[in-house]
């Protein structure tokens, strides 16, 4: 019914019926209730509402029993409903930075695909500028919005920034960021992909690795910059001063045609697979040959580089495994109705090995002595 302006009931015409809407003639289609579908599937409305909210415990010929008789009549749950009388959504809302990132789609994917799965929606707030104003916009926009639980990708001086707040009452898992002190926070092992990298090439002999870094502001690009030097640094070796990028094969192509000019520099440990593209295009231009004259290694291991030319040696993130973790503590909160215990949930990287590295190659010796003139007899002196 409709209220007047003093908030008595206003009288409804055209004989209207109950939650249905208006049809010529004046009249309303009746909406199909609960009590509907259990009639005509000859249960109860308990055993309707457990199939509707996805119970596990009704039996199948039952289940499809009901299900039929809901395809047949038409009926749709109310999720407006079940969630003000549960206290839940069923939705969980994900806040991120740059939808193109490597990878960045298949970690969605599989937070969709496995929250479909548990019977939930995913409602996705995308950040094209990482500014603290569009950042505190995308939370106050999902505080506004129906959800039980948030994943955030967002780096962590984003994230601490005093005026961001999270829903009230609202769980959160973190992806990527260095805040497992403060959040529960699902990421790769890029300390240990990067220490993979370093190790291979210098296990191949050669004498150390040069590095071409993402941006300093990326908590991924410092981690395996940290990772590479402090490898190098066990290791007793040189630690060359890293090169700079953007995560771009443009950058990479930069990089690469300073690193070229080195005689030294035999082989080379890029942040991303597009950087580590870059550098094959420079040293070819170069007449540096990879892996003959320098190796090359790079980190992610996106579709392509195994077509590169040659396949690039790479250090493998599994995104979609990321996406999974993410998905499976995010409901986990939302059943335990628990706040999460802060820490990091690390998924193993591993190196692939391709055509893009080799052994170093020997140093030109200074010939010594031979064994004749070892054995000679010393001039006699006049």
């Amino acid at each position: 019914m409709g209220l007047s302006e003093r908030g008595s009931p206003l009288p409804v015409h055209g004989g209207a019926q109950r939650g249905g809407s208006g049809i010529p003639g004046g009249r309303r289609k009746q909406r199909v209730s609960m009590a509907d579908v259990a009639k005509r599937a000859g249960v109860s409305s308990q055993t309707v509402s457990r199939v509707s909210n996805g119970h596990p415990g009704v039996v199948a010929a039952t289940r499809e029993q009901v299900l039929e008789a809901m395809r047949d009549l038409g009926y749709r749950p109310n999720s407006a409903a079940r969630a003000l009388r549960y206290g839940q959504f069923n939705t969980i809302g994900v806040i991120l930075l740059n939808l193109s990132a490597t990878g960045r789609s298949q970690t969605v994917g599989a937070i969709s695909t496995h929250a479909a799965a548990e019977g939930y929606a995913i409602t996705m707030i995308p950040i094209d500028v990482p500014t603290q104003d569009n950042v505190l916009g995308a939370f106050t926009r999902m505080g506004e919005l129906a959800v039980d639980a948030v994943i955030v990708f967002i780096e962590v001086h984003l994230l601490d920034a005093g005026t961001v707040t999270l829903p009230p009452g609202v769980h959160v898992v973190v992806v990527d960021t260095d805040s497992g002190d403060r959040y529960r926070v699902v990421d790769t092992d890029q300390v240990g992909g990067a220490r993979l990298a370093v190790r291979h090439l210098l296990d191949l002999g050669h004498d150390t690795v040069w590095h071409v870094a993402g941006p300093e502001e990326s908590y991924a690009s410092e981690r395996r910059a940290h990772a590479w030097r402090a490898t190098l640094e066990e290791a007793g070796r040189r630690v060359p001063e890293p090169v700079r990028g953007d995560w771009s094969a443009d950058s990479g192509y930069a990089a690469g045609l300073a690193l070229a000019e080195l005689p030294d520099c035999t082989a080379v440990f890029a942040a991303n697979d597009q950087m580590a593209l870059g550098l094959l295009r420079a040293f070819h231009e170069r007449g540096r040959s990879v892996p003959e004259d320098i190796s090359v290694v790079g980190f992610d291991d996106v579709p392509d580089s195994a077509h590169f030319i040659p396949p690039l040696t790479t250090v493998h993130q599994d995104f979609t495994e990321v996406g999974r973790r993410s998905a499976v503590e995010a409901l986990r909160q939302i059943r335990e109705r628990t706040p999460a215990t802060p820490g990091t949930d690390l998924v193993p990287t591993r190196l692939v090995v391709r055509e893009s590295t080799a052994k170093a190659k020997a140093k030109a010796q200074v010939p010594g002595p031979t064994q004749a003139q070892i054995q000679a007899p010393p001039p006699t002196p006049h």
